[in-house]
């Protein structure tokens, strides 16, 4: 399909690693990334990358999400991948975003509800995240070590909705506490243009932002206001804008829905290395 390298996903599992390693060591594919957590812990049935959370007031599951991301980490290195990409949990909200997507659908973003709905949201995010915050950023702290001796770079990924962690306020403040070479951020468009498009932010201002400490991209479109996980080119993401501000040696993965065709990834491919080069 035109791609040298692979990003292995959260929906990995165990007894698909032995294979993946034999055919890494016979030189047949190179990997750029490990999406954490990889391989799947074995009692998780499906693709599930928050199935532990560091931020977790239990801290027997705050454990299994240090297990499995050191075990992660440790494939990486094995494979010769440079990168894994994290989530760090979530606040104990309920689904506002994708409340306030169904109201865009329907037609009702400029509505006194929704205004409503989404100062509710940041009000009750504020009052109950720093518990959350804070352990999330102490198991961060104990994997960057871990990564560190590995010689894998952490890369914290943006999130999808405002209740996750870490929202982009914390994210400057996680990078300036990892203020390290092998801690960065990690932009994924279609999440951050969801939030652009809900009024959480404006994706140019935080891209202009963040793109110092920026080591990677999952790179996929957003089509109005919620759909994403579609092929570059077929939503409102708008790269030219955006990729003026990203490092040269930047990390793009395509990151798409399985239900995106290999003919639409292969020509969103072309047009991708037609307009900015492979």
């Amino acid at each position: 399909m035109g791609f040298d390298r692979i990003e292995l996903g959260h929906s990995i599992r165990l007894s698909l690693m032995d294979g993946i390693l034999k055919m890494y060591e016979a030189g047949k594919v190179q990997f750029s990334s490990l999406h954490n957590f990889c391989p799947l812990p074995i009692e998780i049935t499906r693709a599930s990358p928050d199935c532990y959370k560091f931020s977790s007031p239990d801290a027997r599951e705050r454990e299994r999400a240090l297990k499995h991301s050191y075990q992660t980490i440790d494939f990486a290195a094995r494979l010769g991948a440079r990168f894994v990409v994290l989530h760090l949990g979530r606040t104990p909200l309920g689904d506002y975003t994708e409340n306030l997507v169904r109201m865009c659908e329907a037609g009702l973003g400029a509505s006194r509800g929704y205004v409503k709905e989404k100062l509710e949201c940041i009000r009750k995010r504020e009052e109950q995240a720093p518990p959350y915050f804070q352990r999330a950023r102490e198991g961060l702290a104990r994997i960057a070590e871990h990564a560190e001796k590995k010689g894998i770079m952490l890369g914290v990924e943006s999130r999808h909705s405002f209740e996750e962690i870490p929202s982009e306020r914390e994210m400057i403040e996680v990078l300036n506490e990892f203020n390290v070479p092998h801690v960065g951020y990690w932009h994924d468009f279609g999440h951050v243009q969801v939030k652009h498009n809900l009024g959480f932010l404006d994706h140019v201002e935080w891209m202009r932002t963040i793109s110092p400490r920026l080591i990677g991209c999952h790179l996929h479109d957003t089509v109005w206001p919620g759909r994403d996980h579609m092929v570059p080119f077929s939503g409102d993401v708008e790269y030219e804008k955006l990729l003026a501000f990203l490092p040269k040696e930047t990390l793009f993965v395509f990151e798409m829905s399985p239900r995106r065709t290999r003919e639409e990834i292969m020509e969103s491919r072309d047009q991708w290395v037609a307009k900015f080069g492979a």
